[in-house]
């Protein structure tokens, strides 16, 4: 893989990074790649399915396990929101390009979710959105090269934002 060659997206559920994903590709001439597609691919089965049945232990580990066979260059990559909590999986990424978090505030996101329940987030039980997100986003910030809030943005002013905070490690591109 080549180092730096790829742009990781990261943040929470609903922020819009499969959105924002395949915009970017597509102005940077890359190709794109959703990781939890690619989790369900392998596996068989949706995210809500794995999480359900093996528990979010065992969905972390396959999580983990699917990054680690990533090698790809010249791609926008969306993870699953829940792969900070894998060092391993994020020393990985790290490795493969720059990785972008998009951040969105708990109601933004609460009301793009409509599926809350059946959309394979990692979360524990009885754990609301809310909580969820004060949980992971220190991590997105440990691990974040830049952050953009969505919060009032739409994908086109999101990719404009992550495209001119981009501009020196992608020159040939942008």
């Amino acid at each position: 893989m080549t180092v730096g060659g790829n742009l990781i997206l990261i943040g929470m559920p609903g922020v819009g990074k499969t959105t924002i994903g395949v915009l970017l590709a597509e102005r940077l001439g890359f190709a794109f790649l959703d990781t939890d597609i690619a989790i369900q691919t392998r596996e068989g089965r949706r995210l809500q399915e794995i999480i359900d049945s093996d528990g979010r232990a065992a969905f972390g580990r396959i999580e983990e396990r699917a990054i680690l066979t990533l090698a790809v260059d010249a791609h926008v990559i969306a993870t699953g929101g829940s792969v900070v909590y894998s060092v391993k999986a994020m020393q990985h990424l790290k490795a493969a390009g720059t990785i972008c978090h998009l951040d969105a505030d708990p109601k933004c996101l609460d009301s793009r979710i409509d599926n809350l329940e059946s959309r394979g987030i990692s979360m524990a039980p009885g754990q609301d959105l809310t909580a969820l997100y004060a949980e992971r986003r220190p991590l997105y910030l440990q691990y974040a090269e830049v952050s953009i809030d969505c919060t009032d943005l739409d994908p086109a002013e999101v990719v404009r934002h992550l495209l001119h905070r981009l501009e020196k490690r992608f020159p040939h591109r942008i």
